[in-house]
């Protein structure tokens, strides 16, 4: 930076180094610490529509929208003046409120539920999902895949055995082997694998659990009919099918993912978890699914779950005033401008000569650095990180927010105006010419 050249980030640097002094990494979830892409990860202090201020007053146009629950835009009137009012009632009660009874009947409207029980976070959501599951069948084992995150339960942080059908290893220090011993990680997308698994513990698999459309390795779509296949699976073998829509559910479609393959197919999941946009921006989550399997949940059945602030009246009236807003109006808009988005993000990558794919599902995407389809976590892993890193901070330097990975969707809403798409579309060919530079020098393979 020259003597004349402002600093554009000072405040958020300053804030940073408060936040490692008394944060782990200086950050409350480690994606933010911007370790994958570099430099100062933004501290924000405001939003409104599609827009974020930083805390040196940088604007930027959000192409992460919370990591999915803005579907509406920051600060939506309605959904602000809903919340204000809720507030002005009470925070919490410990105690059941109308809220909470609306926003399940909104769900099970839209989604493949007959019930469902609120939690507060989506690794809440997916881990009582899995006790519900063992609960209901008296199995112990679990089916997941590489690649697929399920929040940070122990059992669901593992990391593939040394072959197919075989146990799992802890994937991170912390994880005890008793915790993932019980579990099966399979390549994502892969038939044979899966045939194989029930071949071998079939009568022992209590579930197989599976992101609807995964998008924590980026965006990668099951194949046409692979949900299908699953949820046949598990119900030839007595086990439970859960699809984990914490972050496609209400977000991907009206319906989730399960609008765009389920509903089409013909088929149900067992058990479904949600989150993010059913929580319009505040802490909620839940899991729902047939009435037979909830109703072994206590206080109905044995299995026993509970939370303090499971249903709070704010977070079920923000959530409930998001998914009554969100019409079908509202995903025709930001399909089409996240169409817009990935179609110039092509173009901008092909003209610079960058190996690239872009994947899609719903009104979720991925731009992965990489010449070849993805379909599976292996796959995911060949992309061009180094490039990606200087296609993210040549963007931000644009004033366009992207994940800081790339291993992550993008995320648009309906607030996405011309003007905020005008912004994205003009700093893509100058990111896109960053990232080649970047690729020649590392030289990484296409």
């Amino acid at each position: 930076m020259s003597p004349a050249e402002p600093d554009r980030t000072a405040a958020s640097r300053a804030l940073f180094e408060r936040a490692r002094a008394v944060t782990p990494g200086g950050v409350n979830s480690p994606v933010r610490a911007f370790n994958a892409v570099g430099g100062t990860p933004r501290f924000i202090r405001s939003a409104q529509g599609a827009w974020l201020t930083d805390v040196d007053g940088n604007e930027y146009v959000d192409l992460i929208c919370s990591w999915g629950p803005m579907l509406l835009g920051h600060a939506h009137p309605e959904v602000q003046a809903s919340v204000a009012a809720a507030v002005a009632r009470g925070t919490s009660y410990g105690a059941p409120t109308e809220p909470e009874v609306e926003l399940a009947e909104e769900i099970v409207a839209r989604a493949p539920v007959d019930r469902v029980r609120f939690v507060s976070s989506g690794t809440e959501a997916t881990m009582s999902a899995i006790r519900l599951a063992r609960g209901f069948t008296g199995r112990d084992v679990v089916v997941k895949f590489a690649g697929c995150y399920h929040g940070h339960v122990d059992s669901l942080l593992a990391s593939a055995g040394s072959g197919l059908a075989t146990f799992a290893l802890p994937g991170t220090p912390g994880v005890p082997a008793s915790s993932t011993e019980l579990t099966l990680v399979l390549p994502y997308n892969d038939r044979a694998a899966v045939e194989k698994a029930f071949a071998d513990h079939g009568d022992r698999i209590a579930c197989l659990i599976t992101e609807a459309a995964p998008g924590n390795m980026g965006v990668v779509p099951p194949e046409p009919g692979f949900n299908r296949f699953l949820a046949e699976t598990c119900t030839r073998h007595g086990a439970l099918f859960v699809s984990d829509e914490v972050m496609t559910g209400f977000r991907a479609s009206r319906q989730g993912q399960w609008g765009l393959d389920g509903a089409v197919e013909g088929w149900r999941p067992d058990l479904v978890t949600f989150g993010k946009v059913m929580g319009g921006g505040f802490p909620a989550a839940a899991f729902g699914g047939r009435a037979d399997v909830m109703a072994q949940l206590a206080p109905e059945g044995p299995v026993y779950q509970a939370g303090t602030l499971s249903g709070n009246p704010i977070a079920t009236t923000a959530g409930l005033a998001t998914l009554r807003l969100a019409t079908e109006e509202v995903y025709a808009h930001v399909g089409a401008a996240a169409d817009t988005i990935r179609s110039a993000a092509a173009e901008a990558l092909a003209a610079a000569g960058v190996p690239y794919v872009v994947q899609s599902a719903g009104t979720m995407f991925s731009v992965f650095l990489t010449g070849a389809p993805v379909r599976d976590f292996e796959d995911a892993s060949r992309t061009d990180q180094a490039a990606y890193a200087a296609f993210f901070h040549a963007m931000l330097d644009r004033g366009v927010y992207l994940p800081p990975s790339a291993f992550e969707a993008w995320f648009l809403s309906a607030a996405h105006d011309d003007r905020a798409v005008q912004t994205v579309l003009d700093a893509l060919p100058s990111a896109a010419e960053a990232a080649a530079a970047a690729h020649r020098t590392t030289g990484s393979p296409a």
